[in-house]
């Protein structure tokens, strides 16, 4: 091998491009195409009617796919977070990362506790920050915006695939690039070729942090891990990618 170790399965779980990753709580393709095909939502703090009821979940029952859909789209319109925020490719708005039912708030009681209300997770990339918007599935309103700073949530399967490319496109990717060439004969250029784990780097799990490293934990940084399909890991977890700022950085 070319100085890439393959690592035992044991290491992390695998977690192919095209499925949801790990805690990551990305939406399925379905999703996607519905938030894409109404990406032309009305104007900011318009409120939309209720949905028709079989498309709404009951009391705590999980999000169906039209109010995950409907949550995303209303989140990413409210307070021009579409038009100013920027995703991991550096496109206009900003990368979602997770859509889950929200936790009944104690301040509410009645008719207005049992209404059903999803958080809505995005990173942007232009401010490096997290972005929460709880939305009010029944009324159509975004009830809450937070924004943190210094705040890694787990990664996204877009995130994820961004930073395989990043690592295949590296100099400092030759290893993974050879090792994968020879358990498959065949030359590794996109990242739909590799099966992918990963997580959020985190500078305080290691003794020294390499400078080029030192802004990580206000960016956006993550170690990966590659599988080939149907093969072998290849460990790539020496290897950081600070999606921030593009750049591919090495733990010594």
């Amino acid at each position: 091998m070319a100085g890439v170790a393959l690592a035992v399965a044991g290491a992390a779980v695998a977690v192919g491009v095209s499925l949801p990753v790990d805690g990551g709580g990305d939406r399925v393709d379905a999703a996607d195409a519905a938030k894409a095909q109404q990406d032309a939502v009305a104007p900011e703090g318009k409120v939309e009617a209720a949905p028709q009821e079989g498309d709404k979940g009951v009391g705590r029952d999980p999000l169906t796919e039209a109010e995950t859909a409907r949550a995303e789209r209303l989140a990413a319109a409210s307070n021009g977070l579409r038009m100013n925020a920027r995703d991991v490719e550096g496109d206009r708005g900003p990368q979602h990362l997770s859509t889950n039912l929200a936790e009944i708030d104690p301040d509410l009681s009645g008719a207005a506790a049992a209404q059903r209300r999803a958080d809505v997770v995005f990173y942007d990339y232009k401010s490096d920050a997290v972005v929460t918007k709880t939305v009010n599935l029944d009324t159509g309103k975004v009830e809450d915006t937070r924004t943190d700073q210094g705040v890694q949530p787990p990664p996204g399967k877009d995130e994820l695939a961004q930073a395989a490319q990043l690592l295949i496109d590296s100099p400092l990717g030759s290893d993974l690039r050879a090792d994968y060439e020879d358990a498959t004969d065949k030359p590794l250029t996109k990242a739909d070729q590799l099966q992918l784990s990963g997580m959020v780097f985190r500078k305080e799990t290691v003794a020294e942090v390499p400078s080029d490293l030192a802004p990580c934990g206000k960016h956006r940084c993550l170690r990966v891990v590659a599988k080939v399909t149907n093969g072998p890991w290849i460990d790539t977890r020496a290897l950081v990618v600070d999606l921030s700022d593009r750049s591919v950085g090495r733990l010594s």
